[in-house]
């Protein structure tokens, strides 16, 4: 249920991650709550503030709702939404700078297609 935290970026961050990570295994599913952040504080030895801070930006954005006097809840549509948004961060991590690359070595669009197709088909087979 709770995984590592490590030096790569903002402990609020990965928290966050952490639980988005769980909504898309389904440990958490629509409308079950999450660990509150005194839980997720003590699990990760960390300030329940910056739990806080990572289970609030997950409210922010949608992903989480909070019942007064209750506790964080996973939202509607959650799963969804968590893959919506790191779809269009590998677009514009991932796929547009290797684009990008791709335009600096003279690749026109169908090569560059052929080598993410080989790359495909290389990582089907080991």
């Amino acid at each position: 249920m709770y995984g590592v935290l490590n030096d790569q970026s903002l402990i609020y961050l990965q928290i966050a991650r952490m639980i988005e990570d769980d909504i898309l295994r389904g440990v958490y599913r629509e409308e079950e709550q999450v660990p509150s952040t005194n839980e997720l504080a003590r699990a990760y030895r960390i300030n329940p503030a910056t739990a806080a801070k990572g289970v609030n930006l997950l409210a922010s954005g949608g992903i989480l709702y909070k019942k007064r006097g209750i506790g964080m809840f996973v939202a509607p549509g959650a799963a969804a939404a968590v893959r919506q948004k790191r779809k269009a961060a590998f677009y514009d991590g991932y796929v547009k700078p290797l684009v990008r690359e791709g335009a600096s070595l003279a690749l026109e669009g169908e090569e560059l297609l052929a080598m993410v197709r080989r790359a495909i088909k290389e990582g089907e087979t080991g």
